[in-house]
């Protein structure tokens, strides 16, 4: 899989768990005793924004390091 695909997958993975999250959790409300959410639907929640939060946290942090290790290379090498 390219590194693009891949990318695009687990970003469009990330933002479909979050929509799944907001919209069992808005289901919760919804569905009789009205106003009151189970415990398991807020565990899935608490899922839900765990995995998004991971996806788009190790992307960031790896890209960052990416970027610093490149400035590094660069710099240490020889100027033409």
């Amino acid at each position: 899989m390219k590194p693009d695909k891949k990318d695009s997958v687990a970003t469009w993975s990330a933002v479909g768990m979050l929509a799944f999250g907001i919209a069992i959790t808005t289901a919760g409300f919804i569905i009789p005793p009205a106003g009151e959410i189970h415990d398991s639907v807020l565990w899935v929640l608490g899922q839900a924004l765990l995995y998004s939060g991971s996806i788009f946290g190790i992307t960031l942090y790896t890209k960052r390091k990416l970027n610093e290790i490149e400035e590094t290379i660069a710099n240490r090498l020889p100027k033409k």
